[in-house]
C-alpha cells in the first residue's frame, strides 16, 4: 500500500477517534464506533471482531482479510466493499447495503443478511451455511457456486 493510500486510511479513522463511547471498537489505537464515516477506508486484515458498526458509511472500503465474526453492520453502507476473504461468522448484516461488494471466499455461516441488498455483489466461493437471507436481495449476485442471479 502505499503512501497516500495510508495516510487516507489513518485519517479516515483519526475522523472518528474521538468519539469516546463505550460501543466503540478499539483499531490500531484509534476508536471506531457505530455511524462511522469512513468511505474508502483501507483497512485490510483488521481486527473488528464483536465491532459494533451498525450504520457505517463503508462505502468502497477495503476489509479483505478482516476478521468481523461477531460484528454489528446492521444497515452499514458496505457498496462496491472489498471483503475478499473476510470472516463475518455470525456477523449481524441486517439491512445491510452490500450491493456490488465482492465478498468472494468469505465466511457468512450464520450471519444474519435479512432483508440485504447483495444485488450485483461477488460471493463465489463464500460460506453462507446457516445464514438467514431471508429478503435479501440477491438480483445480479455472483453466488457461491459460480451461477449468477438474473
Amino acid at each position: 500500500m502505499g503512501w497516500r493510500a495510508r495516510l487516507v486510511s489513518l485519517l479516515a479513522v483519526l475522523a472518528v477517534s474521538a468519539c469516546g463511547s463505550s460501543s466503540a471498537t478499539i483499531v490500531n489505537g484509534f476508536t471506531i464506533e457505530s455511524r462511522a464515516d469512513l468511505p474508502g477506508a483501507k483497512l485490510p486484515g483488521a481486527k473488528l471482531e464483536n465491532a459494533n458498526l451498525e450504520r457505517a458509511n463503508l462505502f468502497r472500503a477495503d476489509l479483505r482479510g478482516a476478521n468481523l465474526s461477531g460484528a454489528n453492520l446492521s444497515r452499514a453502507d458496505l457498496r462496491s466493499a472489498k471483503l475478499e476473504r473476510a470472516n463475518l461468522k455470525r456477523a449481524d448484516l441486517e439491512r445491510t447495503n452490500l450491493g456490488g461488494a465482492n465478498l468472494s471466499d468469505a465466511n457468512l455461516s450464520r450471519a444474519n443478511l435479512k432483508g440485504a441488498d447483495l444485488s450485483g455483489a461477488n460471493l463465489l466461493g463464500a460460506d453462507l451455511s446457516g445464514a438467514d437471507l431471508s429478503g435479501a436481495y440477491l438480483s445480479g449476485a455472483t453466488m457461491p457456486d459460480g451461477t449468477k442471479n438474473p
